[in-house]
């Protein structure tokens, strides 16, 4: 009778590593692409580690792959292994003083091509051994499962399981052009904002409403007033560039307006306001914790917070 060879243990250490990516990413193409291999390569690996196994370890459907319980078993065993032998190479790597290798950084749009894209290229001269990839998405992602290193956020706080960096404070500006003002007047308190076109970034299905204290603490109570206007928007630059075509007058970070304040194209209005709760006040660059810090993540976290310490302000 024919006997069964079975593959070493080591021999399958790759293809173990691929099952947890497997997993964490539930799908091939993405399993593929967060490794960088081609799909083919994939479903071969998790083939061949099913045949040493001897029983299934991926559940596969026509939208979704996933794990089989001796395959979550298998996941849930090593994966904590993976993530030593990672930090623990990093570490080494890390002695050669140099910063480099790969370093993925997630940003919301605005900020980015605002504030962020143009100061990179002064870090990529001091730091050319670090290859940086730039993911723009307001959205929160999941910097574990999508292999992000760092993000930077506009948020007032972190998860728990992260390490968080202020960078910067932030404020929120009413903005409108000097068009706009000469044909719809200027206002002088918030409740003046029911009168004009008012260019909002769309939260909820309730009504829009901006909030508004004073800047000088106690000399006016704070106050909400419901806004309306020709354009809702979830994003500051395309409420920032509405206001510079005349269309009314947008609530956004200073971030995003700054440039346009700067050249006089936009106005503040409403400066002895500040406005409550609309966005964040501060921006904060957030990585999962870990008890190893990248030297590519440090230089960058301490090149952020140089770069971004004056702050947005017109």
């Amino acid at each position: 009778m024919k006997s069964t060879i079975h593959p070493k243990p080591e021999a399958l250490w790759s293809h173990l590593h691929w099952l947890v990516v497997l997993g964490e990413q539930g799908s091939y193409t993405g399993a593929a692409a967060r490794l960088g291999v081609s799909k083919a390569a994939m479903s071969q690996h998790i083939a061949e580690l099913e045949r040493a196994a001897g029983v299934p370890l991926v559940r596969r459907t026509t939208r979704s792959v996933g794990l089989t319980e001796a395959g979550r078993q298998l996941v849930d065993d090593t994966r904590g292994a993976f993530d030593s032998i990672a930090e623990s190479f990093a570490s080494v790597r890390d002695r050669a003083g140099v910063p480099q290798g790969r370093l993925r950084v997630t940003a919301p749009v605005a900020l980015a091509r605002q504030q962020l894209v143009p100061r990179l290229p002064a870090f990529v001269r001091a730091y050319p051994e670090v290859r940086l990839e730039l993911d723009l998405s307001d959205n929160l992602r999941s910097l574990t499962l999508e292999g992000l290193d760092l993000a930077i956020r506009h948020t007032a706080v972190a998860p728990d399981t992260h390490v968080a960096w202020l960078l910067c404070t932030t404020r929120s500006v009413l903005v409108a052009s000097r068009a706009y003002l000469r044909r719809a007047g200027l206002p002088r308190t918030p409740g003046d904002l029911r009168g004009h076109d008012c260019l909002h970034y769309p939260r909820t299905q309730e009504a829009p409403a901006w909030t508004f204290e004073p800047v000088v603490p106690g000399t006016a109570p704070r106050l909400t007033v419901p806004v309306a206007g020709p354009l809702a928007a979830s994003n500051s630059e395309a409420l920032r560039d509405a206001a510079l075509a005349g269309l009314g007058i947008a609530l956004v970070p200073d971030f995003s307006a700054q440039a346009a304040l700067q050249s006089g194209k936009l106005v503040q209005v409403l400066p002895d306001w500040r406005s409550v709760g609309t966005f964040s006040e501060s921006i904060h660059a957030i990585r999962p914790y870990s008890a190893h810090v990248p030297r590519s993540v440090s230089v960058f976290v301490e090149w952020l917070r140089e770069a971004f310490a004056p702050g947005f302000g017109a």
